[in-house]
């Protein structure tokens, strides 16, 4: 191991000889026992293979940017949940003062890392640049689309999805004031069909767990 993450593993968590640590190298997650630890270089041996997680349907969350602490917490458990593509939303609801998304793209991929380490996956899901909605609907070319909604007449997720099979998926998930109509249009003529999780109003990132495990179970992943 070498550069910022063998810097880490031996001078802020002092790995020691001896110890044993899991590694990735995207292909494949390895138990490692640590024989030697340099300046800048930690050198391991491989003892055996340990069986990881790639998720075999390639979802993009497109999330809209709300407070960073809920923010971060929802893309850390997306992570967990098997995401391979995120995108922050800069929606017309999300705070204004959340904008500034990409002065913390650095910290959110750091927590991207460390959660797929938890979650033993073999690659950290991608961070794309913040994104308006009417930039980003379009770009999707998944297999099928999602736009969660609040709106009384919107069919429930579960029934969207039954009997669906698809090898990948877009999952769009509002800020807690909703979509605009604007935003509503542009999604539909993306090709988002609108799905709703039911009476209970949820707060975004907790709409992302529950949102992800029905989009998972749905698909068999």
């Amino acid at each position: 191991m070498l550069g910022n993450a063998a810097h880490h593993l031996g001078n802020v968590l002092r790995a020691q000889p001896g110890q044993f640590y899991e590694l990735s190298d995207g292909q494949r997650v390895c138990l490692g026992r640590v024989e030697r630890v340099l300046r800048d270089r930690v050198e391991f041996a491989l003892v055996t293979e340990i069986p990881g997680y790639q998720p075999r349907v390639d979802v993009t969350l497109l999330l809209a940017v709300v407070k960073f602490d809920a923010f971060e917490w929802a893309i850390e458990k997306a992570t967990e949940l098997g995401v391979s593509t995120i995108v922050p939303l800069a929606a017309a609801r999300s705070e204004k003062a959340q904008l500034a998304a990409g002065k913390r793209a650095e910290r959110w991929r750091k927590l991207l890392v460390e959660a797929s380490e938890q979650s033993r996956r073999l690659r950290v899901p991608a961070l794309e640049a913040a994104a308006r909605p009417e930039e980003a609907f379009p770009r999707q070319s998944a297999a099928i689309k999602i736009l969660l909604s609040e709106r009384p007449l919107a069919p429930a997720l579960g029934k969207v999805l039954s009997g669906t099979t698809a090898p990948s998926a877009a999952l769009a998930i509002g800020p807690e004031g909703g979509w605009t109509e604007e935003e509503f249009a542009v999604a539909q003529k993306a090709g988002f069909r609108e799905a709703s999780l039911g009476q209970l109003i949820l707060r975004t990132e907790t709409a992302v767990i529950a949102a992800l495990a029905s989009l998972n179970y749905a698909l068999g992943d």
